[in-house]
């Protein structure tokens, strides 16, 4: 994750089943996230940050890091299809922090 609003890759490959490890790493001077979900429960989580941008979270498909910071999340693909992630601190996602676990 880094300022350009990239993640990088922002597109991976994963059999349906498989649980993935994803090493993140914060590359920029300030905070982002990683939210798995759905494009719509995406979307719809990022209005509601518009609305508290000061939320914090504390559920298992997400994760925030400050600046330089690094963490894992831990995320079981069940079935074939795409998953979405992106950041969702007001204008992130907007401005392209986004990306898709392609699952086949």
């Amino acid at each position: 994750m880094d300022d350009t609003m990239r993640f990088t890759p922002d597109e991976i490959q994963v059999s349906a089943g498989e649980t993935i490890r994803f090493f993140i790493k914060n590359t920029g001077k300030i905070p982002h996230e990683m939210v798995i979900g759905s494009i719509a429960d995406l979307k719809a989580h990022a209005a509601e940050m518009q609305k508290m941008p000061g939320m914090q979270h504390a559920e298992p498909n997400m994760i925030t890091l400050g600046p330089g910071k690094i963490g894992g999340l831990v995320w079981q693909f069940d079935q074939a299809g795409t998953v979405d992630f992106a950041c969702l601190i007001p204008g992130h996602m907007e401005a392209g922090m986004l990306g898709k676990v392609k699952v086949s």
